[in-house]
C-alpha cells in the first residue's frame, strides 16, 4: 500500500516537516495555492509529486499544473482540485463535476481547515479538505 503525503496551501513555503514526511512517503500531492516552484522543486527533490493550482497561484504555477487531477492510485479513483467545498455546500461546478467522475477520494484545500468526511449521495467518496500549518506536525 502506497503512503502518500498530503498537503496544500503552502504559499511559498515549505517547512521541514513537510520534508520530513515526505522523505517517509512514496508520494506527495498538494492540493494547491503553492505560492512559488521552490515548493515544488523542494518536494520533488525527495519525492515525486503530483499538484493543482489554487487561487494564489499565478502564471507560472497554472503553466506546470492543472486546476483539477483525476487518476487512479491502488485501484481507487482520486480527484484533486484546490477550490472544493464540503458534501452538501459545494463549490460552483464540484458536485456536477464529482457526479460525473465518481471518484473514491475527494481532496482540495482553500479553506485551511482540516475536515474528512464522508459523501454518502456521491459514491459514498472520502471527502478530505487539507491545511497546512506551519511548524506543525500532525503525523505520528
Amino acid at each position: 500500500m502506497k503512503k502518500i503525503l498530503l498537503v496544500s496551501d503552502t504559499h511559498g513555503y515549505v517547512d521541514e516537516v513537510i520534508l520530513r514526511h515526505a522523505a517517509t512517503a512514496d508520494e506527495v500531492w498538494h492540493a494547491g495555492d503553492i505560492g512559488t516552484l521552490s515548493v515544488i522543486n523542494e518536494i520533488e527533490k525527495i519525492k515525486p509529486i503530483r499538484a493543482v493550482y489554487g487561487n494564489i497561484d499565478g502564471y507560472e504555477i497554472r503553466s506546470a499544473f492543472k486546476e483539477t487531477e483525476i487518476f487512479h492510485c491502488e485501484n481507487l479513483k482520486v480527484f484533486i482540485t484546490h477550490i472544493g467545498g464540503y458534501p452538501g455546500a459545494y463549490a460552483k461546478g464540484i458536485k456536477e463535476k464529482l457526479l460525473a467522475q465518481l471518484p473514491d477520494i475527494f481532496i482540495c484545500g482553500h479553506s485551511h481547515i482540516l475536515k474528512v468526511s464522508r459523501d454518502k449521495a456521491i459514491n459514498n467518496l472520502l471527502h478530505l479538505n487539507l491545511v497546512q500549518q506551519a511548524g506543525m506536525d500532525f503525523i505520528n
